[in-house]
């Protein structure tokens, strides 16, 4: 699978070197344009390149968008419509702007970028604390792998996301369609930035 990853922060720049380290083919870009990521992919090597924004949308078979909520209408949208897309994204007012709709919980920060991109997307990887994700993936069966939850609408969408967790060292956790299961693990959610095994996510979740 070829994976775009918009985004080159902590969560993107991390999971691209996950993913490149196990053989996927990795297009990750920024906002400043890709001679700027020259240094991050030499770190990385293996089958990683830089390419803008709309490039690396367009190579993704699946597409990784890992940048500050409040700039998701940056977002290249034809290339990603109808694809599957993986949200990092969280809202946090303080950096993004006071958003109405989610102030007041109308609505979820996934289901507005849905709504933008027309995507397949699920949201995951935005429960975690980067260095956990860097540092503590574990091979399948081991007693110490950590829950990664997910939300999703569309059901072939989030397994395919839930087999690229399971690929890089952690357990995946349903956690139920995109607006009542995002609710579930965005900041403030009690399995937010915790390091938890499948089974005691999965627990807090149904009880949500």
């Amino acid at each position: 699978m070829r994976i775009g990853i918009i985004g080159a922060g902590r969560i993107g720049s991390t999971l691209a070197r996950h993913f490149a380290s196990i053989g996927y083919e990795v297009a990750i870009a920024n906002s400043r344009g890709p001679d700027t990521l020259a240094g991050l992919v030499a770190d990385i090597g293996g089958p990683i390149r830089a390419m803008t924004a709309e490039e690396a949308a367009r190579f993704g078979e699946a597409v990784v968008v890992s940048i500050p909520y409040g700039r998701y209408r940056e977002l290249p949208t034809e290339p990603l419509r109808g694809k599957v897309v993986i949200d990092t994204c969280n809202y946090y007012p303080e950096r993004d702007g006071h958003d109405p709709d989610l102030d007041g919980d109308a609505t979820t920060s996934s289901e507005k970028i849905q709504a933008h991109t027309g995507a397949n997307l699920v949201k995951a990887f935005n429960a975690i604390y980067w260095e956990n994700l860097r540092d503590h993936a574990r091979p399948k069966g081991a007693a110490d792998r950590v829950a990664i939850p997910l939300s999703g609408n569309d059901e072939e969408a989030k397994a395919a996301v839930a087999g690229l967790i399971r690929d890089i060292g952690f357990d995946p956790v349903d956690a139920g369609h995109l607006g009542e299961g995002g609710r579930k693990h965005q900041p403030g959610s009690r399995v937010y930035a915790t390091e938890m095994s499948s089974a005691e996510t999965s627990a807090l979740l149904h009880v949500a």
